[in-house]
């Protein structure tokens, strides 16, 4: 969900009828880690600096999460990759806390979650090379360059888990003829089985935008998104979910009551948040005709309920896509009103690098030790 203008920035995240606000029964133990992306607060390498050094006191594990194309040319012939790649993995690479859990994301699907990612090379998002624009998601050399190009970045990263596809179900809203999506599962299951041959212990998946897999949380066809997640359970090993409550039916409002016995009691898979963020500020997009009635104290209670129904599910990470909140980067962009702006708030740091109360909620769970 996240805007190419916003990433190009980057340079170069059984069933059970339990309560949500349920009390932790083990008390001072968690099974899960807990994490940012690196998504810097600035343009400046400073900022880049400061985000990395909070990653290695605020956390114990982070999301290399790369949604702004694939250098699809390169990846197919098995020529080198554009410097700017390279340099951005090796600058990631020399950053992350060496004691730290490894997630990398990557995806096929283009921003908007319609259609075959953009390319990439010297920057992100760039036109599809000339043949490419007209390829389906399940052409042959579509399946051989991603395969390549997931193998080249896991050999490079080493991760602990991995994410070969970004929120796969929203390409099911934006196609409800299932033409795009039944070419997307045919790209899935030949990638997840070639992954899986190569790397058998690694624990592979794609993210479902989480919202849209339960009836009437949004606009979403409820009976073709179920569909889909059968079709992409039986070839994932973990249920991996971007979870961004707000962006719903909800908005900023409230949350829905048993949201997270829901959607996690979905399937009998271990759970992997591999993004997540609420608003702690109020804001609008699109001239005020959306409102998020944001708070702090909202986004607090949003944490605190995660928590404790992470604490009573099989949950393996939790990452929090943004660490402080990114109004710089947002400025630097022209401040568009639209949803660029959607998870400027949602740091556990504002603006200014001053701490919120869900960060003291965070570092309290940071603070107990992994079981």
């Amino acid at each position: 969900m996240k805007y190419y203008l916003l990433l190009i920035i980057l340079f170069t995240v059984v069933s059970c009828s339990l309560k949500d606000d349920a009390v932790n029964p083990s008390g001072g133990s968690r099974n899960y880690y807990l994490g940012f992306t690196p998504y810097p607060y600035d343009v400046t390498s400073q900022a880049q600096d400061e985000v990395y050094d909070k990653i290695s006191k605020d956390a114990d594990i982070i999301n290399h999460h790369f949604d702004d194309g694939v250098p699809w040319n390169e990846a197919l012939l098995g020529k080198p990759l554009n410097a700017n790649i390279t340099a951005d993995w090796e600058n990631r690479k020399a950053k992350t806390p060496a004691n730290h859990k490894v997630v990398v994301s990557v995806t096929p699907l283009n921003g908007q979650r319609d259609g075959l990612a953009l390319y990439k090379a010297e920057q992100g998002n760039m036109s599809l090379p000339t043949d490419w624009a007209g390829y389906n998601l399940n052409n042959p050399s579509v399946r051989e360059a991603y395969f390549s190009y997931c193998k080249q970045i896991i050999d490079f990263f080493e991760p602990d888990y991995f994410v070969f596809g970004i929120e796969v179900n929203l390409l099911i809203n934006a196609d409800p003829s299932l033409n795009k999506w039944n070419a997307y599962v045919n790209l899935h299951q030949y990638i997840y089985s070639k992954l899986k041959e190569a790397y058998p212990k690694l624990p592979l998946m794609v993210s479902f935008s989480g919202m849209d897999l339960i009836k009437d949380y949004t606009d979403a066809n409820n009976t073709q998104q179920l569909i889909g997640f059968s079709d992409i359970m039986t070839s994932t090993d973990y249920f991996a979910i971007s979870l961004y409550p707000f962006l719903s039916k909800f908005t900023a409002e409230s949350l829905p009551d048993n949201l997270f016995n829901t959607l996690f009691a979905m399937s009998n898979k271990p759970i992997c948040i591999t993004e997540t963020g609420y608003p702690a500020e109020a804001f609008s997009i699109y001239g005020g005709s959306v409102v998020y009635n944001g708070t702090k104290e909202k986004q607090n209670n949003y944490f605190q309920k995660l928590f404790s129904a992470a604490d009573k599910f099989n949950v393996k990470f939790i990452i929090n896509f943004v660490l402080r909140d990114y109004d710089k980067v947002w400025e630097a962009i022209g401040k568009p009103d639209d949803l660029s702006k959607v998870w400027r708030d949602t740091g556990l740091y504002d603006q200014d690098g001053n701490v919120r109360p869900a960060y003291e909620t965070w570092k309290n769970k940071v603070n107990i030790s992994i079981n």
